[in-house]
């Protein structure tokens, strides 16, 4: 059921992609540092869109590698602790006077 409503999903997204390309066809230029370029306004939106998700996943990447390194490093230090609480449960006990 989900995968049709996935490709039920895609074809919408397609069909709405196409009909921006069909809706605005003119030619924008694009200013950046070392110059200027035209392109249509759909491949400049989708080059965008594209950009943005390379950095979104930069970051996510980037992010989910350093909360795996600090859940490491926790669950590290639990065994630790649990080797402690271990080694005191065996030691005899000796009561007082």
């Amino acid at each position: 059921m989900s995968r049709i409503l996935s490709v039920i999903a895609l074809v919408l997204l397609i069909g709405v992609g196409i009909t921006f390309t069909v809706l605005n066809p003119q030619q924008v230029t694009l200013n950046y540092l070392l110059g200027s370029l035209q392109l249509p306004l759909a491949l400049l939106v989708v080059l965008v869109l594209a950009l943005g998700a390379v950095l979104g996943l930069l970051v996510a990447g980037f992010m989910l590698l350093r909360l795996k390194r600090e859940n490491r490093k926790l669950r590290r230090g639990t065994r630790l602790a649990e080797q402690e609480v271990a080694n005191l449960r065996s030691l005899p006990v000796k009561d007082r006077p």
